[in-house]
């Protein structure tokens, strides 16, 4: 290999690298130039993260691991948003995934920030195996209560694609499938993270578009949720047909309009 002497090349050739053992990392953990070495360390600390970010793509792969070793090939994650805000729907979905998919950094979707949600949903679109999306509208929330109305969201999702196992966020669902219900799955199942990115991105694009018929509200700053500025517009507007009458926010919001 052709030596690399300045700062700028040393810089440069670092970042095409990703492997601890390339010959060229040996050489730069020997140069005692302290510019070299504050760069091999910036460089080590970036290696070390991505690390890490492999090694929990590969734990939340455990459950799928062995489903797939048992023979199961259509395993459907499942998951929610929705259910605590004062208005919209609640938006579920079940993503099937292959043994061949690869999307290190993927989690739960609350702890993603709005570009790395969006840049993950287009990853999970171009590579599940399948994906399908169900909703249960504010007034079927009202009729039937916000948990029921969850596990028939998720039905309707489930019931648009192939599946022969499901893993579930906490849930337990009345079908004929197998199935498992995990605390925090979204953390936990590499299925039921692209579930959760799925319905967050889809239920905030719906509440953005909503935005556009109530700009009075904000749906597009709080996604529905009960903020000072959603409750401020409720008892300044009145409610619409996408608030869920039922929540005690709203409900007293409508008392104001008797």
């Amino acid at each position: 290999m052709t030596k690399v002497n300045t700062i700028d090349e040393i810089r440069t050739t670092l970042s095409m690298i990703e492997d601890i053992e390339d010959p060229f990392i040996k050489s730069v953990q020997t140069d005692d130039r302290k510019g070299v070495q504050k760069l091999y360390d910036s460089w080590y600390k970036k290696y070390k993260k991505n690390q890490e970010i492999q090694e929990m793509f590969y734990e939340m792969r455990e459950h799928e691991e062995k489903l797939w070793a048992d023979g199961f090939h259509y395993i459907g994650g499942v998951d929610e948003v929705g259910r605590g805000p004062l208005a919209g729907p609640v938006i579920a979905s079940c993503v099937v995934l292959s043994p061949n998919f690869y999307l290190p950094g993927l989690t739960d979707s609350k702890k993603l920030s709005k570009e790395k949600r969006e840049y993950f949903f287009r990853r999970i679109q171009e590579n599940a195996l399948a994906i399908a999306v169900g909703m249960a509208t504010a007034a079927e929330i009202d009729q039937i209560n916000i948990y029921e109305a969850t596990k028939l969201a998720m039905n309707r999702a489930i019931h648009k694609v192939n599946v022969d196992y499901l893993l579930l966020d906490a849930m337990t669902l009345t079908n004929d499938l197998p199935q498992t219900s995990l605390i925090k799955g979204d953390s936990k199942s590499i299925s039921i993270a692209a579930s959760s990115i799925i319905a967050k991105v889809t239920r905030d694009n719906y509440m953005t578009e909503l935005s556009t018929v109530y700009p009075q509200y904000g749906f597009e700053k709080h996604m529905g949720y009960g903020t000072k500025e959603h409750i401020h517009a409720l008892r300044k507007h009145g409610v619409t047909k996408e608030h869920r009458s039922t929540f005690s926010p709203v409900k007293e919001a409508m008392s104001l309009f008797d």
